[in-house]
Protein backbone atom coordinates (compact mmCIF):
# COMPACT_ATOMS: atom_id res chain seq x y z
CA UNK A 1 0.00 0.00 0.00
CA UNK A 2 1.33 3.44 -0.97
CA UNK A 3 2.38 5.60 1.99
CA UNK A 4 2.59 9.39 1.93
CA UNK A 5 5.02 11.60 3.82
CA UNK A 6 5.14 15.33 4.61
CA UNK A 7 7.62 17.58 2.87
CA UNK A 8 8.62 18.98 6.28
CA UNK A 9 9.38 15.60 7.81
CA UNK A 10 7.53 15.96 11.08
CA UNK A 11 4.05 14.52 10.46
CA UNK A 12 2.74 10.94 10.48
CA UNK A 13 2.86 8.80 7.34
CA UNK A 14 -0.62 8.41 5.87
CA UNK A 15 -2.44 6.19 3.40
CA UNK A 16 -4.06 7.67 0.30
CA UNK A 17 -7.46 7.68 1.98
CA UNK A 18 -6.21 9.81 4.85
CA UNK A 19 -4.25 12.12 2.53
CA UNK A 20 -7.41 12.65 0.48
CA UNK A 21 -9.18 13.92 3.61
CA UNK A 22 -6.28 15.81 5.20
CA UNK A 23 -4.98 18.65 3.00
CA UNK A 24 -1.95 20.15 4.73
CA UNK A 25 0.13 17.91 6.99
CA UNK A 26 0.15 18.68 10.71
CA UNK A 27 3.66 20.16 10.39
CA UNK A 28 2.47 22.58 7.68
CA UNK A 29 4.00 20.54 4.86
CA UNK A 30 2.44 18.95 1.78
CA UNK A 31 2.01 15.23 1.33
CA UNK A 32 3.96 13.39 -1.37
CA UNK A 33 4.32 9.67 -2.12
CA UNK A 34 7.00 8.00 -0.01
CA UNK A 35 8.04 5.99 -3.06
CA UNK A 36 7.34 7.06 -6.63
CA UNK A 37 5.96 4.32 -8.93
CA UNK A 38 8.30 3.44 -11.78
CA UNK A 39 7.31 2.29 -15.27
CA UNK A 40 9.73 0.87 -17.84
CA UNK A 41 9.71 2.15 -21.44
CA UNK A 42 8.35 -1.27 -22.48
CA UNK A 43 5.42 -1.01 -20.06
CA UNK A 44 4.59 2.56 -21.14
CA UNK A 45 4.83 1.48 -24.80
CA UNK A 46 2.32 -1.30 -24.12
CA UNK A 47 -0.27 1.34 -23.21
CA UNK A 48 -0.13 3.09 -26.59
CA UNK A 49 -3.58 2.04 -27.81
CA UNK A 50 -5.45 2.44 -24.53
CA UNK A 51 -8.32 4.95 -24.36
CA UNK A 52 -7.91 7.75 -21.83
CA UNK A 53 -9.96 6.07 -19.08
CA UNK A 54 -7.93 2.84 -19.17
CA UNK A 55 -4.61 4.69 -19.30
CA UNK A 56 -5.73 6.76 -16.32
CA UNK A 57 -6.34 3.57 -14.36
CA UNK A 58 -2.80 2.31 -15.12
CA UNK A 59 -1.28 5.53 -13.76
CA UNK A 60 -3.62 6.35 -10.88
CA UNK A 61 -4.12 2.90 -9.37
CA UNK A 62 -0.48 2.91 -8.24
CA UNK A 63 -1.28 5.79 -5.88
CA UNK A 64 -4.56 4.48 -4.44
CA UNK A 65 -4.02 0.70 -4.27
CA UNK A 66 -5.19 -0.70 -0.96
CA UNK A 67 -7.64 2.18 -0.40
CA UNK A 68 -9.72 2.14 -3.58
CA UNK A 69 -10.87 -1.06 -5.26
CA UNK A 70 -9.50 -1.47 -8.79
CA UNK A 71 -12.90 -2.02 -10.42
CA UNK A 72 -14.44 0.87 -8.46
CA UNK A 73 -11.66 3.18 -9.67
CA UNK A 74 -12.25 2.14 -13.29
CA UNK A 75 -15.97 2.83 -12.90
CA UNK A 76 -15.23 6.30 -11.49
CA UNK A 77 -12.87 7.09 -14.37
CA UNK A 78 -15.38 5.89 -16.97
CA UNK A 79 -18.06 8.02 -15.31
CA UNK A 80 -15.87 11.14 -15.09
CA UNK A 81 -14.46 11.23 -18.60
CA UNK A 82 -17.62 10.12 -20.41
CA UNK A 83 -18.97 13.53 -19.36
CA UNK A 84 -16.29 15.42 -21.33
CA UNK A 85 -17.27 17.15 -24.55
CA UNK A 86 -14.66 15.47 -26.76
CA UNK A 87 -14.39 11.71 -27.19
CA UNK A 88 -10.58 11.84 -27.05
CA UNK A 89 -10.91 13.59 -23.64
CA UNK A 90 -7.56 15.40 -24.10
CA UNK A 91 -7.08 15.94 -27.87
CA UNK A 92 -3.98 17.46 -29.41
CA UNK A 93 -4.20 20.46 -31.75
CA UNK A 94 -1.18 21.07 -33.99
CA UNK A 95 -0.21 24.74 -34.39
CA UNK A 96 3.16 24.39 -36.16
CA UNK A 97 5.70 21.76 -37.13
CA UNK A 98 6.35 19.68 -34.00
CA UNK A 99 4.34 22.17 -31.94
CA UNK A 100 1.04 21.27 -30.29
CA UNK A 101 -1.62 22.45 -27.85
CA UNK A 102 -3.00 19.75 -25.54
CA UNK A 103 -6.66 20.72 -25.16
CA UNK A 104 -7.57 20.26 -21.51
CA UNK A 105 -10.80 22.29 -21.62
CA UNK A 106 -13.43 19.80 -22.76
CA UNK A 107 -14.71 19.10 -19.26
CA UNK A 108 -17.93 20.55 -17.80
CA UNK A 109 -16.35 23.85 -16.65
CA UNK A 110 -14.03 24.26 -19.68
CA UNK A 111 -10.75 24.14 -17.74
CA UNK A 112 -8.01 21.61 -16.97
CA UNK A 113 -9.11 21.51 -13.32
CA UNK A 114 -12.02 19.28 -14.39
CA UNK A 115 -9.63 16.36 -14.97
CA UNK A 116 -8.81 16.15 -11.28
CA UNK A 117 -11.80 17.69 -9.53
CA UNK A 118 -14.43 15.55 -11.23
CA UNK A 119 -12.51 12.52 -10.00
CA UNK A 120 -11.90 14.04 -6.57
CA UNK A 121 -15.64 14.36 -5.96
CA UNK A 122 -16.20 10.69 -6.72
CA UNK A 123 -13.24 9.59 -4.58
CA UNK A 124 -14.59 11.63 -1.66
CA UNK A 125 -18.03 10.08 -1.95
CA UNK A 126 -16.51 6.59 -2.13
CA UNK A 127 -14.36 7.08 0.98
CA UNK A 128 -16.89 9.07 3.05
CA UNK A 129 -19.71 6.60 2.41
CA UNK A 130 -17.52 3.81 3.69
CA UNK A 131 -16.42 5.78 6.75
CA UNK A 132 -19.88 7.23 7.50
CA UNK A 133 -18.37 10.73 7.75
CA UNK A 134 -19.30 14.20 6.56
CA UNK A 135 -16.71 16.85 5.68
CA UNK A 136 -16.45 20.52 4.76
CA UNK A 137 -14.64 21.49 1.57
CA UNK A 138 -12.99 24.88 1.85
CA UNK A 139 -11.06 26.27 -1.07
CA UNK A 140 -9.77 29.49 -2.58
CA UNK A 141 -9.85 30.12 -6.31
CA UNK A 142 -8.28 32.65 -8.66
CA UNK A 143 -10.76 31.57 -11.30
CA UNK A 144 -11.08 27.98 -12.48
CA UNK A 145 -10.59 25.79 -9.41
CA UNK A 146 -13.78 27.00 -7.74
CA UNK A 147 -16.18 26.15 -10.55
CA UNK A 148 -14.49 22.80 -11.20
CA UNK A 149 -14.61 21.95 -7.48
CA UNK A 150 -18.29 22.84 -7.21
CA UNK A 151 -19.16 20.93 -10.37
CA UNK A 152 -17.13 17.92 -9.24
CA UNK A 153 -18.52 17.72 -5.71
CA UNK A 154 -22.04 19.17 -5.98
CA UNK A 155 -23.59 15.69 -5.96
CA UNK A 156 -21.54 14.45 -3.00
CA UNK A 157 -23.95 13.47 -0.26
CA UNK A 158 -21.50 13.96 2.60
CA UNK A 159 -19.96 17.32 1.72
CA UNK A 160 -20.64 21.03 2.28
CA UNK A 161 -18.67 23.23 -0.13
CA UNK A 162 -17.37 26.74 0.64
CA UNK A 163 -15.37 28.39 -2.16
CA UNK A 164 -13.68 31.79 -1.70
CA UNK A 165 -12.88 33.99 -4.68
CA UNK A 166 -11.59 37.59 -4.87
CA UNK A 167 -14.61 39.87 -5.34
CA UNK A 168 -14.66 41.45 -8.80
CA UNK A 169 -11.35 39.87 -9.81
CA UNK A 170 -12.44 36.78 -11.74
CA UNK A 171 -14.04 36.83 -15.19
CA UNK A 172 -17.83 36.92 -15.45
CA UNK A 173 -18.00 33.44 -16.95
CA UNK A 174 -15.75 32.07 -14.21
CA UNK A 175 -17.88 33.73 -11.52
CA UNK A 176 -21.18 32.57 -12.98
CA UNK A 177 -19.92 29.01 -13.33
CA UNK A 178 -19.58 29.04 -9.54
CA UNK A 179 -22.51 31.15 -8.44
CA UNK A 180 -25.24 29.63 -10.61
CA UNK A 181 -24.85 26.00 -9.50
CA UNK A 182 -27.84 25.05 -7.39
CA UNK A 183 -27.47 23.05 -4.21
CA UNK A 184 -28.11 23.44 -0.50
CA UNK A 185 -24.54 22.33 0.17
CA UNK A 186 -22.86 24.96 -2.07
CA UNK A 187 -21.69 28.35 -0.76
CA UNK A 188 -19.82 30.95 -2.79
CA UNK A 189 -17.94 33.59 -0.80
CA UNK A 190 -16.64 36.69 -2.58
CA UNK A 191 -13.78 38.08 -0.48
CA UNK A 192 -13.20 41.83 -0.50
CA UNK A 193 -9.51 41.30 -1.17
CA UNK A 194 -7.21 39.31 -3.47
CA UNK A 195 -6.58 35.62 -4.08
CA UNK A 196 -3.61 35.38 -1.75
CA UNK A 197 -5.69 36.74 1.14
CA UNK A 198 -8.33 34.11 0.39
CA UNK A 199 -5.66 31.41 0.18
CA UNK A 200 -4.12 32.55 3.48
CA UNK A 201 -7.53 32.24 5.17
CA UNK A 202 -7.92 28.72 3.83
CA UNK A 203 -4.46 27.74 5.09
CA UNK A 204 -5.13 29.31 8.50
CA UNK A 205 -8.43 27.42 8.74
CA UNK A 206 -6.73 24.12 7.98
CA UNK A 207 -4.16 24.91 10.66
CA UNK A 208 -6.83 25.54 13.30
CA UNK A 209 -10.20 23.87 12.72
CA UNK A 210 -11.75 24.66 16.10
CA UNK A 211 -14.53 26.66 14.39
CA UNK A 212 -15.91 23.30 13.22
CA UNK A 213 -16.27 22.18 16.87
CA UNK A 214 -14.51 18.87 16.28
CA UNK A 215 -17.59 17.59 14.47
CA UNK A 216 -16.36 18.04 10.90
CA UNK A 217 -13.03 17.99 9.12
CA UNK A 218 -11.84 20.36 6.39
CA UNK A 219 -10.90 18.87 3.03
CA UNK A 220 -8.79 20.70 0.45
CA UNK A 221 -9.74 20.88 -3.23
CA UNK A 222 -6.88 23.06 -4.41
CA UNK A 223 -3.68 21.48 -5.65
CA UNK A 224 -2.25 20.97 -2.17
CA UNK A 225 -4.48 17.85 -2.24
CA UNK A 226 -2.40 15.03 -3.71
CA UNK A 227 -5.42 13.62 -5.58
CA UNK A 228 -5.32 16.72 -7.80
CA UNK A 229 -1.70 16.14 -8.85
CA UNK A 230 -2.25 12.42 -9.29
CA UNK A 231 -5.05 12.87 -11.83
CA UNK A 232 -3.10 15.46 -13.81
CA UNK A 233 -0.12 13.14 -14.36
CA UNK A 234 -2.24 11.07 -16.74
CA UNK A 235 -2.49 13.56 -19.59
CA UNK A 236 1.29 13.84 -19.86
CA UNK A 237 1.43 10.10 -20.55
CA UNK A 238 -1.57 10.32 -22.91
CA UNK A 239 -0.17 13.14 -25.04
CA UNK A 240 3.33 11.63 -25.16
CA UNK A 241 1.98 8.25 -26.29
CA UNK A 242 0.00 9.99 -29.04
CA UNK A 243 3.17 11.62 -30.40
CA UNK A 244 5.55 8.66 -30.34
CA UNK A 245 6.60 8.47 -26.71
CA UNK A 246 8.27 6.78 -24.93
CA UNK A 247 10.38 6.01 -28.01
CA UNK A 248 11.14 9.73 -28.35
CA UNK A 249 11.32 12.45 -25.68
CA UNK A 250 8.81 15.29 -25.27
CA UNK A 251 8.93 18.91 -24.10
CA UNK A 252 6.11 20.68 -22.28
CA UNK A 253 5.27 24.31 -21.65
CA UNK A 254 2.86 24.78 -18.77
CA UNK A 255 0.99 28.00 -17.88
CA UNK A 256 1.23 27.85 -14.12
CA UNK A 257 0.50 29.91 -11.02
CA UNK A 258 0.46 27.42 -8.17
CA UNK A 259 2.97 24.96 -9.73
CA UNK A 260 0.54 22.02 -9.47
CA UNK A 261 0.04 21.30 -13.17
CA UNK A 262 3.73 21.42 -14.01
CA UNK A 263 4.62 19.38 -10.91
CA UNK A 264 2.40 16.65 -12.39
CA UNK A 265 4.67 16.71 -15.45
CA UNK A 266 7.73 16.44 -13.22
CA UNK A 267 6.10 13.41 -11.54
CA UNK A 268 5.42 11.83 -14.94
CA UNK A 269 9.12 12.20 -15.71
CA UNK A 270 10.09 10.61 -12.39
CA UNK A 271 7.74 7.71 -13.17
CA UNK A 272 9.57 6.98 -16.43
CA UNK A 273 8.14 9.23 -19.14
CA UNK A 274 11.03 10.72 -21.17
CA UNK A 275 10.41 14.46 -20.75
CA UNK A 276 13.41 16.49 -21.91
CA UNK A 277 12.18 19.95 -20.90
CA UNK A 278 9.52 21.49 -18.66
CA UNK A 279 8.87 25.22 -19.12
CA UNK A 280 7.34 27.26 -16.30
CA UNK A 281 5.21 29.85 -18.13
CA UNK A 282 4.01 32.73 -15.94
CA UNK A 283 2.38 36.14 -16.28
CA UNK A 284 3.66 39.26 -14.50
CA UNK A 285 3.13 37.49 -11.16
CA UNK A 286 6.46 35.85 -11.82
CA UNK A 287 7.84 34.68 -8.46
CA UNK A 288 8.96 31.36 -9.96
CA UNK A 289 10.60 32.92 -13.01
CA UNK A 290 12.55 35.32 -10.80
CA UNK A 291 13.75 32.44 -8.67
CA UNK A 292 14.69 30.25 -11.64
CA UNK A 293 16.42 33.03 -13.58
CA UNK A 294 18.02 35.08 -10.79
CA UNK A 295 17.90 32.82 -7.73
CA UNK A 296 15.87 35.42 -5.88
CA UNK A 297 12.73 34.34 -4.08
CA UNK A 298 10.81 37.44 -3.08
CA UNK A 299 7.04 37.81 -2.83
CA UNK A 300 5.87 40.89 -4.75
CA UNK A 301 2.42 42.51 -4.44
CA UNK A 302 -0.16 40.68 -6.52
CA UNK A 303 -0.96 42.17 -9.93
CA UNK A 304 -4.37 41.61 -11.53
CA UNK A 305 -4.10 40.65 -15.18
CA UNK A 306 -6.08 39.33 -18.15
CA UNK A 307 -4.92 35.85 -17.05
CA UNK A 308 -6.61 35.71 -13.63
CA UNK A 309 -6.10 32.00 -13.03
CA UNK A 310 -2.38 32.75 -12.74
CA UNK A 311 -2.72 35.80 -10.51
CA UNK A 312 -0.97 34.13 -7.60
CA UNK A 313 1.98 35.60 -5.70
CA UNK A 314 2.98 32.44 -3.79
CA UNK A 315 3.17 29.05 -5.55
CA UNK A 316 2.14 26.49 -2.94
CA UNK A 317 3.18 23.37 -4.84
CA UNK A 318 6.73 24.55 -5.42
CA UNK A 319 7.43 23.13 -1.97
CA UNK A 320 6.99 19.62 -3.39
CA UNK A 321 9.77 20.22 -5.92
CA UNK A 322 12.00 21.83 -3.29
CA UNK A 323 11.59 18.70 -1.16
CA UNK A 324 13.22 16.66 -3.93
CA UNK A 325 15.87 19.30 -4.66
CA UNK A 326 16.87 19.20 -0.99
CA UNK A 327 17.16 15.39 -1.09
CA UNK A 328 13.88 14.89 0.76
CA UNK A 329 15.37 16.31 3.93
CA UNK A 330 12.29 17.54 5.82
CA UNK A 331 14.24 19.50 8.45
CA UNK A 332 16.22 21.45 5.83
CA UNK A 333 13.06 22.15 3.87
CA UNK A 334 11.14 23.29 6.97
CA UNK A 335 13.89 25.85 7.62
CA UNK A 336 13.84 27.05 3.99
CA UNK A 337 10.04 27.33 3.95
CA UNK A 338 10.07 29.31 7.21
CA UNK A 339 12.36 31.85 5.55
CA UNK A 340 10.33 31.91 2.33
CA UNK A 341 7.01 32.27 4.15
CA UNK A 342 8.30 35.10 6.33
CA UNK A 343 8.13 37.27 3.16
CA UNK A 344 10.65 39.69 4.67
CA UNK A 345 13.94 39.04 2.90
CA UNK A 346 15.02 37.82 -0.49
CA UNK A 347 15.71 34.09 -0.19
CA UNK A 348 18.11 32.19 -2.46
CA UNK A 349 18.46 28.45 -2.99
CA UNK A 350 21.76 26.66 -2.58
CA UNK A 351 23.51 26.93 -5.95
CA UNK A 352 23.71 23.15 -6.44
CA UNK A 353 19.97 22.83 -5.76
CA UNK A 354 19.14 25.57 -8.26
CA UNK A 355 21.41 23.92 -10.83
CA UNK A 356 19.48 20.67 -10.36
CA UNK A 357 16.20 22.52 -10.97
CA UNK A 358 17.56 24.23 -14.08
CA UNK A 359 18.52 20.88 -15.61
CA UNK A 360 14.83 20.05 -15.86
CA UNK A 361 13.01 23.39 -15.90
CA UNK A 362 13.16 26.61 -17.87
CA UNK A 363 10.99 29.62 -17.14
CA UNK A 364 9.60 32.68 -18.88
CA UNK A 365 7.35 35.56 -17.80
CA UNK A 366 4.94 36.96 -20.39
CA UNK A 367 3.48 40.47 -20.27
CA UNK A 368 -0.14 41.28 -21.16
CA UNK A 369 1.01 42.86 -24.42
CA UNK A 370 2.94 39.71 -25.37
CA UNK A 371 -0.04 37.55 -24.38
CA UNK A 372 -2.40 39.43 -26.70
CA UNK A 373 0.19 39.48 -29.49
CA UNK A 374 0.62 35.69 -29.22
CA UNK A 375 -3.15 35.16 -29.44
CA UNK A 376 -3.14 37.29 -32.61
CA UNK A 377 -0.06 35.59 -34.04
CA UNK A 378 -1.32 32.01 -33.60
CA UNK A 379 -4.74 32.93 -34.99
CA UNK A 380 -3.12 34.53 -38.05
CA UNK A 381 -0.99 31.41 -38.58
CA UNK A 382 -3.65 28.77 -37.96
CA UNK A 383 -7.13 30.25 -37.41
CA UNK A 384 -6.97 28.81 -33.89
CA UNK A 385 -7.99 31.01 -30.95
CA UNK A 386 -5.96 30.47 -27.78
CA UNK A 387 -7.18 31.42 -24.35
CA UNK A 388 -4.77 33.97 -22.79
CA UNK A 389 -3.25 31.47 -20.32
CA UNK A 390 -2.48 29.03 -23.13
CA UNK A 391 -1.04 31.95 -25.14
CA UNK A 392 1.42 32.53 -22.29
CA UNK A 393 2.40 28.88 -22.56
CA UNK A 394 2.90 29.10 -26.34
CA UNK A 395 5.00 32.28 -26.04
CA UNK A 396 7.19 30.72 -23.34
CA UNK A 397 7.55 27.55 -25.43
CA UNK A 398 8.76 29.52 -28.43
CA UNK A 399 11.21 31.56 -26.37
CA UNK A 400 12.68 28.71 -24.30
CA UNK A 401 12.64 25.74 -26.63
CA UNK A 402 15.88 23.77 -26.40
CA UNK A 403 15.38 21.19 -29.16
CA UNK A 404 13.21 21.84 -32.23
CA UNK A 405 13.45 18.18 -33.26
CA UNK A 406 11.21 16.90 -30.46
CA UNK A 407 7.52 17.68 -29.98
CA UNK A 408 6.75 20.79 -27.93
CA UNK A 409 3.38 20.50 -26.19
CA UNK A 410 1.75 23.51 -24.54
CA UNK A 411 -0.96 22.67 -22.06
CA UNK A 412 -4.18 24.34 -23.22
CA UNK A 413 -5.57 25.09 -19.81
CA UNK A 414 -8.92 26.75 -20.55
CA UNK A 415 -11.43 27.64 -23.26
CA UNK A 416 -11.12 31.22 -24.57
CA UNK A 417 -14.85 31.88 -23.94
CA UNK A 418 -13.98 32.24 -20.24
CA UNK A 419 -11.80 35.31 -20.80
CA UNK A 420 -13.75 38.03 -22.54
CA UNK A 421 -11.38 40.90 -21.75
CA UNK A 422 -8.40 39.18 -23.35
CA UNK A 423 -10.33 37.95 -26.41
CA UNK A 424 -11.77 41.42 -27.09
CA UNK A 425 -8.44 43.12 -26.48
CA UNK A 426 -6.89 40.82 -29.09
CA UNK A 427 -9.56 42.01 -31.53
CA UNK A 428 -11.64 38.85 -31.82
CA UNK A 429 -15.34 38.18 -31.52
CA UNK A 430 -16.29 36.15 -28.47
CA UNK A 431 -16.71 32.45 -29.22
CA UNK A 432 -20.03 30.94 -28.23
CA UNK A 433 -20.49 29.11 -24.97
CA UNK A 434 -20.79 25.34 -25.46
CA UNK A 435 -24.32 23.97 -25.54
CA UNK A 436 -24.43 22.89 -21.89
CA UNK A 437 -23.60 26.45 -20.80
CA UNK A 438 -25.59 28.34 -23.44
CA UNK A 439 -27.95 29.94 -20.87
CA UNK A 440 -25.24 30.70 -18.29
CA UNK A 441 -25.76 34.46 -18.42
CA UNK A 442 -29.47 34.09 -17.60
CA UNK A 443 -29.07 31.77 -14.63
CA UNK A 444 -29.71 33.08 -11.11
CA UNK A 445 -26.57 33.77 -9.05
CA UNK A 446 -26.03 33.02 -5.37
CA UNK A 447 -23.03 34.60 -3.67
CA UNK A 448 -22.11 36.08 -0.29
CA UNK A 449 -19.74 39.06 -0.21
CA UNK A 450 -17.63 39.07 2.97
CA UNK A 451 -14.67 41.13 4.20
CA UNK A 452 -11.20 39.59 4.04
CA UNK A 453 -11.44 38.71 7.73
CA UNK A 454 -10.73 35.18 8.94
CA UNK A 455 -13.10 35.25 11.91
CA UNK A 456 -16.01 36.50 9.78
CA UNK A 457 -15.44 33.79 7.16
CA UNK A 458 -15.13 31.02 9.74
CA UNK A 459 -18.31 32.12 11.54
CA UNK A 460 -20.15 32.08 8.19
CA UNK A 461 -18.93 28.55 7.45
CA UNK A 462 -19.84 27.27 10.92
CA UNK A 463 -23.33 28.86 10.76
CA UNK A 464 -24.06 27.21 7.42
CA UNK A 465 -22.51 23.85 8.30
CA UNK A 466 -24.47 23.41 11.50
CA UNK A 467 -27.80 24.75 10.26
CA UNK A 468 -29.78 22.17 12.19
Amino acid sequence: MMKYISTRGNAPELTFEDVLLTGLATDGGLYVPKDVPQFSPEEIESWRDLPYTELAHKVIYQFVEGCVDSAALQNMLNDVYSGFGHKAVAPLQQIDHNEYVLELFHGPTLAFKDFALQLLGRLLDYVLERRHEKVVIMGATSGDTGSAAIEGTKACRNVDIFILHPHGKVSEVQRRQMTTVKGDNIFNIAIEGNFDQAQDMVKASFGNQQFLRGERKLVAVNSINWARIMAQIVYYFYSALNLGGPLRPMAYSVPTGNFGDIFAGYMAKKMGLPIEQLIIATNSNDVLHRLMSRNQYEVHPLQHTITPSMDIAVSSNFERLLFDLYDRDGAKLADLMARMNAKKDVVSLDEDKLAKAREQFDSYAVSEEMTVATMQEVFAETGYLLDPHTAIGVKAARECRRNARIPMITLGTAHPVKFEEAVLRAGFDMPKLPHHLADLMEREERVNVLPADLDTVQRFIAANTFKD
